[in-house]
């Protein structure tokens, strides 16, 4: 089993829409460096939700890969914001997987608490200017973020 992180910003979809939904799509991926992150993802893999761009950001909860390798229809969509007319039906440019609600921490591990604890080379969140929406964790810093927030509930 790998493990992700996986950010998105609270007001367009938050860990309170996951646990009402109980599962989703992650669609609109549009960097080639994370849309390849999540080609190499797999069934049973775990992503750490993180929110981004709140106050403060930080990770909130987990979520478990139930499908990979699906075709991201809002590339096809011309009223979606993550249309791409340059995509061709016939070979699909993005992806898209989809996720399940495995529980929300009981508190918030922030984006400056991150820092304290983990070097860049441990966890690419804490470097200064990663914007990719998906990363990569190891399996020592995800052992070491599952220590620090307890179970999820």
């Amino acid at each position: 089993m790998a493990y992700w992180l996986m950010k998105s910003e609270p007001e367009a979809y938050s860990i309170e829409d996951l646990k009402r939904e109980t599962t989703t799509l992650w669609d609109g991926i549009r960097n080639y460096q994370a849309r390849n992150f999540m080609r190499s993802m797999a069934v049973g893999d775990r992503a750490f939700f993180y929110h981004s761009n709140a106050k403060p950001p930080g990770i909130v909860g987990l979520m478990e890969v139930i499908e990979t390798h699906l075709t991201d229809p809002s590339q096809f969509d011309p009223g979606s914001k993550y249309f791409d007319p340059a995509s061709p039906a016939a070979n699909p440019r993005w992806d898209c997987a989809r996720l399940a609600y495995l529980g929300r921490f009981s508190t918030m591990l922030s984006l400056d608490a991150l820092r304290q604890s983990f070097q860049d080379d441990e966890l690419a969140v804490v470097k200064r200017g990663n914007r990719l929406s998906i990363l990569p964790v190891s399996q020592a810093s995800a052992e070491r973020l599952l220590d620090l927030l307890g179970p999820p509930r």
